[in-house]
């Protein structure tokens, strides 16, 4: 009885913060995009499931399931709406608190859809006898809750990993595994294909708990009984098993204590600078959150340029070095908004804001200047391609440098509140309520960063050796006048962003904000949040990436690149229209929300009251 009363009590908050959440205009429309890009997957599940290919429907059933665990890991640790924090000093026990929280995340968009999804067992036991289709509805709802039950396990195994630095650089490793799979898993997948591995895979979809439902649908339909019950049980205990787990962690993050363990040494510098630089370098070796972006960030580029090797290319291998660096400075966009309310210790010191941003800058350079350098001497001497060595070691000091220079502009300028590393949860994914603000920064960078090395890698194009000096200067360029711009606004408006990461925005500030958001038509909303969502599609894979490659003469494999499936000048055309077409999103999703951004700022002004003068002033 009380876990039923806990439960429906938590489903009610649960329903009541999303109708609130959904006033907001911005959040809206993620949902709903999110909702017609997952009930489109789900649709094509369900004809895969009518097609009467079951080893592709169990492979598909994995893949939701591995959705379900490695979502939640780049989305800000999943919906932390109710937060177990929120009811760590009231008398519920642990299991029934997770029980309570495990009913509240089924009233929410991604469990309907895959609701949607799990319905391909119904048809495919349809296609067998009527006792399968029986069959299928208790499999997809125990399937349903192994799925949110495994996504958060892992939501909260990731967080206890997140604690030690150890299980940090883990899971950044297989973190940056994952991302980058969703970009060059085309070559693995094309290698099991010709290695004709699709029976195994089938084979280990249905060995893995994402497809004992299937089996248990598909032994229902040869009458064979005590597989499926053997299935079904499976599914049960598993479930069981999974939320003893969960409540156990659920106790340890509620009751765990974050008051820090070992006292470092001390500084021992004797200067302002070289103070500032200690503590950037002991930030990046002490905070797990840092140390987990930088080890996120170089694993992610070689995992984007190695798994191409597995169809046998190098081409891409020279090019890890780079594309570790664009990643590290997408991930270091909001350095102050990391450290939160730390920054007052900089303003109280007199003439601190150069030194400070000149050592964040410095401490950038350091962790993965040497790094990166030596990922790029190694695979570009391992592709064996004489014609990339200029090219790579033109864009290095230009991304090197242009990055260091960004990472301070950016978040000085356009810093977000996060919430202080002395008050991280139980969930150290979640930041805070501003996730899609943020990730809106690390696109931008990503853009931002890799147009830094535009004007070395066309003069390396056209004059070889010439664009390493170019590509020097330009980063010398950046990393001193970005650093100069930086210094000089936190210097002048360092107490306005010490506010802003104290308090968060006004409650006026983002009344106006949404009011100037819904002015727009709904259409143009949706249509920005969509350009920006998927602009580097056309941009990156499409124009940049299959440019380089008929530059450097690495355009055999045509993979997924549009352009080199045409023939002569059309390839040039069709890079053309691409990179015109993702600038074009870029350009008129940001123009769309910075036009708001502005309207909302003159509203503002013309609503404050003018003051007047009294007669003593004049």
């Amino acid at each position: 009885m009380a876990v039923g009363l806990t439960a429906r009590t938590l489903v009610r908050m649960r329903l009541a913060a999303f109708r609130h959440g959904l006033k907001d205009q911005n959040r809206l429309t993620w949902i709903g995009t999110g909702a017609f890009v997952g009930l489109v997957l789900a649709a094509g599940t369900i004809w895969v499931s009518a097609s009467g290919d079951n080893d592709v429907l169990a492979v598909a059933l994995a893949v939701w399931m591995l959705g379900w665990v490695v979502g939640p890991l780049f989305a800000g640790g999943g919906d932390e709406t109710l937060k177990p924090e929120y009811f760590a000093m009231l008398p519920i026990p642990p299991r029934e608190l997770a029980t309570g929280l495990l009913t509240a995340a089924l009233a929410g968009v991604a469990p309907i859809i895959s609701l949607v999804a799990l319905l391909s067992l119904v048809i495919a036991g349809g296609q067998l006898s009527v006792a399968a289709a029986l069959i299928a509805l208790p499999a997809l709802l125990l399937q349903l809750f192994c799925f949110i039950l495994a996504s958060r396990l892992a939501v909260a195994v990731y967080g206890v990993l997140l604690q030690v630095r150890a299980g940090a650089v883990i899971a950044a490793v297989v973190n940056a595994f994952i991302l980058a799979f969703t970009a060059q898993g085309w070559a693995l997948i094309v290698a099991f294909v010709s290695t004709d591995v699709q029976g195994t895979m089938a084979k280990a979809a249905r060995i893995a708990p994402s497809g004992w439902g299937l089996v248990a649908v598909e032994a229902a339909g040869r009458n064979d009984w005590l597989k499926v019950l053997a299935a079904l049980a499976g599914l049960i205990v598993l479930a069981a098993v999974m939320l003893v787990a969960w409540s156990a962690l659920l106790v340890r993050r509620t009751t765990a204590s974050r008051t820090g363990g070992k006292v470092g040494r001390q500084l021992s510098a004797h200067s302002v600078q070289g103070a500032a630089d200690a503590k950037e370098l002991r930030s990046w070796t002490r905070d797990l959150l840092y140390g987990h972006r930088a080890v996120f960030a170089i694993c992610y580029g070689l995992f984007f340029c190695l798994m191409p090797l597995a169809i046998g290319w190098k081409g891409m291998l020279p090019w890890a070095g780079p594309a570790a660096l664009v990643m590290a400075g997408a991930m270091s966009a909001n350095l102050y908004g990391s450290d939160g309310t730390a920054l007052w210790t900089t303003l109280m010191t007199p003439g601190s804001a150069r030194p400070d941003v000149r050592a964040r800058q410095r401490a950038f350079l350091v962790v993965f200047g040497p790094p990166t350098l030596v990922i790029t001497l190694l695979l570009t001497w391992w592709a064996g391609d004489a014609n990339a060595w200029p090219l790579v070691l033109s864009v290095l000091p230009a991304l090197l440098g242009g990055a260091a220079g960004l990472i301070v502009a950016c978040s000085v300028y356009f810093a977000v509140p996060t919430t202080d590393a002395h008050k991280r949860s139980g969930n150290p994914l979640n930041s805070g309520e501003n996730e899609g603000e943020t990730m809106g920064i690390v696109y931008v960078m990503l853009v931002l960063v890799s147009v830094s090395a535009a004007p070395a890698l066309i003069v390396g194009l056209n004059a070889s050796w010439w664009g390493v000096p170019v590509g020097v200067l330009t980063g010398v360029l950046a990393w001193w006048y970005l650093g100069r711009t930086a210094a000089a606004r936190l210097d002048k408006r360092g107490p306005e962003l010490l506010t802003l990461l104290r308090h968060g925005r006004s409650t006026a500030e983002q009344a106006t904000r949404t009011a100037a958001m819904e002015a727009l038509p709904k259409w143009r909303r949706t249509l920005a949040g969509f350009c920006l969502g998927f602009g580097a599609i056309p941009l990156f894979p499409q124009a940049v990436v299959p440019a380089i490659f008929k530059l450097t003469g690495n355009d055999d494999t045509k993979s997924w690149f549009l352009a080199l499936y045409t023939n002569g000048p059309w390839q040039w055309i069709v890079i053309v229209a691409m990179a015109a077409l993702g600038l074009g999103m870029y350009a008129y999703g940001g123009l769309t929300y910075l036009n708001a951004k502005k309207t909302a700022a003159a509203t503002a002004a013309s609503a404050a009251p003018i003051p007047v003068k009294s007669a003593t002033d004049r």
